[in-house]
């Protein structure tokens, strides 16, 4: 199986099961709105001057992210996994 291949295997995939697929998203408060990024996709990030907006803004950014993966025939690593804690200093 070609490069090729497995990006059209893992479109197809996506598109059957892009309803239930979640992604990790972290959204981070600044002084001029909030920060959202999906730690999943490498250079997925936006921002929003509400909460709202920037949880509206990474859905869209995610799945333009997917499209112009695919579109380029370029792999989609979707099983990451994220682990977030905390740390005493």
């Amino acid at each position: 199986m070609g490069r090729k291949d497995r990006v059209k295997e893992t479109a197809v995939l996506y598109k059957v099961k892009k309803p239930s697929k979640k992604f990790s998203v972290v959204i981070e408060k600044d002084t001029s709105g909030y920060f959202a990024f999906c730690p999943e996709l490498q250079g997925c990030y936006t921002q929003g001057e509400t909460y709202e907006e920037a949880m509206s803004n990474i859905k869209d950014a995610i799945e333009l992210h997917i499209e112009d993966r695919l579109k380029n025939n370029e792999e989609i690593l979707l099983t990451k996994e994220i682990s977030l804690t905390t740390v005493e200093i």
